[in-house]
């Protein structure tokens, strides 16, 4: 196995890492951001009142996006494992 194999896989695997978890981390920054200008209007200074929203958001965008992550990840599985033989060498 090359240096230029390895390289290739971790790339592939680290662009399915950010792939995979952008929904969730898009939806948490505008959930957080929804919340914060919310607590500016209203004068509230809770500190863990964005936990809860953050939480549910990012739950209901796990069941929505469940089958795009699973998907991927079978996907790169299968190619991993279907290209092993030619890793050995």
């Amino acid at each position: 196995m090359t240096q230029g194999v390895v390289l290739d896989i971790m790339r592939n695997a680290i662009y399915n890492v950010i792939i995979n978890s952008a929904p969730m981390l898009f939806i948490s920054l505008i959930v957080g951001l929804v919340v914060s200008v919310f607590q500016t209007v209203t004068s509230i200074q809770e500190q863990t009142l964005t936990f809860v929203p953050k939480l549910l958001s990012i739950f209901v965008a796990l069941i929505v996006f469940g089958s795009f992550i699973m998907t991927n990840l079978t996907t790169y599985m299968t190619d991993l494992w279907t290209n092993f033989s030619v890793y050995i060498k």
